[in-house]
């Protein structure tokens, strides 16, 4: 009986849903708002979360990266190459459990040639040796630099994976000549794919690496200075002592003043994690109130049509109720009405917010994936919002007097 009941409900729910579907596509729409809200929300968080596992065991919890220039404090005209072989050489000679120190320097849109095909915007990257290593970027094939590849200043390079695929294919690069700006180089390795961009917008698999003295001397460079260090340390649990020694010897090595600011900056694992930590947080704040609001307005746009809707079949209300419907019968339907409403504005919400996800993931901003956790989570929220917003109305059609029902709205 119980069953039979139901059954009659969500067949009279659907029959009154699509019998005013003016009104029912304002309350879909209305819902579906909120739900994409909080559909994009929790995708952007667990997105936020998979990159930030991502970036900190691509950055490694053992390592810091030394970049000239104070990027914390910018003062109109601070250098930023600031960084030295000197510093390199003392770092090397007499930082504690210092075991891997790699210069950089960079130089972006290169391009690249091989036979007829041409590929440009390449970001060019200057080291010595032990670059895959000291990224914790594995070589798909080849080798990584070594250290007669630097005092050479060989025209030898690794490859990464997007100029790799675009210029030679499904063909294995290694051992082939590239032309880089016209220079010749011959490809000794490929990096493997990462699929993330770096902190300042390139595409990280859009990159060409060669010896440091190769890149100062081919591209005619300052040979001196360079912007970053990369320094691996045996100890990663002593990470802070490590910062703060690595810190007092440059600041000894470049002859800061108690009162001077530092002329570099030192980044490590937990800088990247506390950034998207404010990330997650701004993202969280900015997309919940979004969310909060847009759910609100939904909710009372059902709750003012249902009201009206219960006014208007007054006269249906007070016929089901003379032929011996229970109040509790009356106010199931007006809930299934409800429900059955933001149940499909919580499939269409879901895939707004699921497609708007796709978009910023195009945009590289975040990688929003579907899961059954964002599905069910979606659908339950639209049920909640018919159930809470729709029970008044509910309440009042189930309360409503028989004899003045049949006489119709006045």
């Amino acid at each position: 009986m119980g069953v039979q009941l139901f059954l009659r409900i969500a067949k009279m729910a659907c029959g009154a849903v699509f019998s005013a579907k003016v009104r029912s596509l304002f309350v879909v729409l209305g819902v579906s708002f909120g739900i994409a809200s909080l559909t994009l929300i929790v995708t952007a968080i667990d997105g936020a979360n998979r990159r930030a596992v991502e970036m900190v065991e691509m950055f490694g919890p053992d390592t810091v990266l030394v970049l000239g220039g104070n990027i914390k404090k910018r003062a109109a005209g601070m250098r930023t190459m600031t960084l030295t072989w000197d510093d390199v050489k003392r770092i090397r000679q007499s930082l504690p459990g210092a075991y891997l120190v790699v210069p950089m320097r960079s130089k972006s849109d290169l391009t690249l040639r091989r036979g007829n095909q041409t590929f440009s915007g390449t970001h060019g990257v200057g080291a010595t040796e032990n670059y895959a290593s000291c990224w914790n970027w594995p070589l798909s094939e080849g080798r990584d630099l070594n250290q007669e590849d630097v005092d050479r200043a060989a025209k030898i390079c690794l490859l990464g994976d997007k100029p790799a695929r675009e210029l030679f294919g499904a063909e294995s690069p290694v051992g082939q000549v590239v032309f880089v700006n016209k220079v010749p180089f011959q490809v000794v390795g490929r990096l493997s794919y990462r699929g993330m961009a770096s902190g300042g917008g390139h595409d990280l698999d859009n990159r060409l690496i060669m010896p440091l003295t190769t890149l100062t001397m081919r591209f005619n460079l300052d040979r001196k200075y360079f912007r970053a260090i990369r320094v691996k340390f045996h100890r990663p649990e002593y990470m802070a002592a490590h910062v703060e020694n690595l810190g007092d010897l440059l600041r000894s090595l470049h002859r800061l003043g108690p009162g001077d600011d530092d002329d570099f900056t030192v980044i490590t694992a937990d800088e990247v994690l506390k950034f998207l930590a404010m990330f997650k947080g701004g993202l969280l704040v900015f997309l919940g109130a979004t969310a909060a609001i847009a759910v609100l307005v939904g909710g009372f746009v059902l709750a003012n049509l249902f009201s009206i809707t219960v006014s208007e079949r007054s006269f249906e209300i007070g016929l089901k109720k003379a032929l011996g419907a229970p109040n509790s019968a009356i106010m199931l339907q007006f809930l299934a009405e409800a429900a059955l409403l933001t149940l499909i504005g919580g499939l269409l919400g879901l895939a707004m917010g699921l497609g708007l996800g796709q978009f910023l993931t195009g945009l590289g901003v975040l990688v929003i994936r579907f899961s059954w956790k964002v599905f069910f989570l979606s659908l339950a929220s639209a049920l909640a919002i018919g159930v809470v917003f729709g029970l008044k109305p509910a309440r009042r059609a189930a309360a409503m007097d028989p004899i003045l029902a049949l006489r119709g709205p006045e």
